[in-house]
């Protein structure tokens, strides 16, 4: 009897798997996620095409809602559906007892919000600054910008957000954050969007309707800090503000707080008040959503990155195209940002130790150390059968350590038909983005490692005749291991600039005990500036435009660089 059923569970399993397959478009079946691999396809000659993107997928869905990341890459390029779960607490600093009846901005941590508290100045005998808490009622749907999505700068922060509402980047709306907002949640109505969120010194969430999925928990008239200069509501407009005086580590106490609080979400998982859906991502670097941002982007570095290339036609396949995720189901259930991590904690260490290893001097000893460390790195790839052989040529019998290297987190969900069929768009441009980054790894590891087999380096033998490589290192002189190990430093700095992953980015000395490591933030980047609040239009005391917003000519704008700051009084310049 168990038999019987056992085989009638056989069949179904069979039907079904069939019926998959039938059902999936033939595109699906003869794409590079769907096609199984064979050794042609492995070649440690092939690298990256110049107009990939995969690792820019990579990188940008493994750090979404990270501070660290998302400030050192301000210009972001992915649009994500999220929740904001039910009890989740947004700030709301203000001038007066009244609950906002339009469109406004809130914070995930007070800090944030407090910057924006007021006197009203209306009442001259009101004291104190008034500060509104509240809560997520319901699920609140709302839609992330990546990047530092809130800075307003010409530089290109504000470009996706351009591209929803206008459908093209408006380098004349960068200050204008009263359409903004007013533009966003029109459009967003469609979606039954509850508002948006942002990153800047930390997240904001710009909540269109202060009446619905949301409660008041309270609202406080709370005490002026001693230390913030501006003491009343921005006029209309707001004149600028005075600047500090020099080294009034006092005066600085508010702004190193709010760093503070995004400095909370610098790592992964990062900000986890907010769940993204990225079944349902849309990414500006998807070339063949967005063909024409290909030869925009061509020859330049990620900071320059912008949309400004974008041309109509795809400006209108966007629009379809976020129609599309708004409405279509649920994924594969994969967790792709979780598989995406598991790629960077296996190996950003360790390259990061390869590379120290190689910028040191070049004896033998020390070239096995180094072939002991690419080992480590592939230790569950090596098969036993894996050695050179008199006629393996450019070291093809390494091709199968490669190949596992390569697919070993992605070969289940890559060929398995019943998860390929329920793959939104989204999920396979991510998937390929993690197959090509992968590989790329592993061709430049396990091409070093064939390399240092057949130099003798290992504890493999080399072949005594292999045409790869002839010379045991043996037979080498001092001069030709440097030669070799230069090589391999030069492989092992172009794959990190190709990965890129801001995991790298540090301060190049250890910052003390009363220091943290910190990234140039908008918009504190040429000295102290109190933000306005946004609704009156105007920001950041009204600096003038040239000097506020100069791009990406400006290496701390353009290129922010790790610095230590002190964390701890007395405060210095940020």
């Amino acid at each position: 009897m168990r038999f019987v059923r056992w085989s009638k569970l056989m069949v179904l399993s069979f039907t079904r798997i069939t019926q998959v397959l039938l059902q999936m478009p033939m595109a699906t079946l003869s794409s590079p996620i769907f096609k199984s691999t064979t050794l042609g396809e492995w070649d440690f000659d092939i690298s990256p095409s110049l107009n990939s993107t995969s690792h820019l997928v990579f990188d940008s869905v493994g750090s979404l809602m990270q501070h660290w990341t998302n400030t050192r890459y301000r210009n972001g390029h992915n649009i994500v559906p999220g929740t904001v779960p039910i009890g989740t607490l947004l700030y709301h600093g203000t001038y007066k007892q009244e609950v906002p009846t339009e469109p406004e901005w809130t914070a995930l941590d007070p800090e944030l919000s407090y910057l924006f508290c007021r006197s009203d100045p209306t009442n001259s005998s009101a004291s104190g600054y008034w500060h509104l808490t509240l809560v997520a009622t319901r699920p609140l749907k709302v839609l992330y910008f990546d990047g530092s999505s809130a800075a307003k700068m010409q530089s290109g922060p504000l470009d996706s957000q351009d591209i929803v509402i206008w459908g093209e980047v408006r380098l004349d709306r960068t200050l204008d954050e009263r359409k903004r907002i007013n533009k966003l949640c029109d459009w967003g109505r469609e979606f039954e969007l509850d508002g948006f969120m942002r990153m800047e010194m930390d997240f904001e969430i710009m909540l269109c309707d202060f009446t619905r999925g949301v409660e008041i928990v309270s609202f406080l008239n709370i005490q002026p800090d001693e230390d913030k200069w501006l003491h009343s509501a921005p006029s209309n407009p707001p004149g600028p503000e005075p600047e500090l005086p020099p080294g009034d580590g006092a005066s600085y106490t508010l702004q190193h707080r709010v760093i503070e609080a995004g400095m909370w979400h610098n790592a992964f998982p990062g900000e986890t008040r907010v769940n993204l859906d990225v079944t349902r991502l849309v990414s500006f670097y998807d070339t063949d959503l967005f063909p024409s941002l290909t030869d925009a982007r061509f020859g330049q570095e990620r900071w320059e990155h912008r949309l400004q290339g974008l041309v109509a036609l795809d400006s209108k396949r966007f629009q379809t195209r976020i129609r599309e995720v708004f409405g279509q189901e649920l994924g594969s259930g994969v967790d792709w940002r979780t598989l995406i991590h598991v790629v960077v904690d296996r190996y950003a260490e360790r390259l990061e130790v390869l590379q120290y290893l190689l910028n040191t001097t070049s004896t033998t000893e020390h070239a096995k150390k180094i072939q002991r460390q690419l080992r480590t790195m592939l230790v569950p790839y090596i098969l036993h059968t894996a050695a050179p052989t008199p006629d393996s040529t450019n070291y093809s019998w390494a091709l199968p350590v490669y190949e596992h290297c390569a697919t070993t987190h992605t070969r289940y969900i890559s060929s398995t038909p019943s998860i390929l069929a329920k793959l939104t768009k989204s999920e396979s441009l991510i998937l390929r983005s993690i197959q090509e980054v992968s590989k790329e790894i592993c061709r430049v590891v396990v091409g070093m490692w064939a390399e240092g087999v057949e130099l003798g380096l290992d504890i493999i033998p080399p072949a005594s005749t292999s045409p790869s490589s002839s010379t045991s290192i043996l037979e080498l002189g001092s001069t030709a291991i440097t030669g070799i190990m230069d090589q391999w430093q030069k492989r092992t700095q172009d794959l990190m600039a190709w990965l890129d992953w801001s995991v790298w980015a540090k301060c190049n000395t250890a910052c003390g005990h009363e220091e943290v490591c910190y990234l140039p933030t908008w918009p504190f980047l040429h000295g102290p500036y109190w933000p306005h609040d946004p609704s009156s239009g105007l920001d950041v005391g009204q600096v003038p435009m040239d000097a506020r917003l100069p791009g990406i000519e400006d290496r701390e704008e353009g290129r922010p660089q790790p610095k230590c700051i002190r964390r701890v009084e007395p405060f210095t310049g940020i």
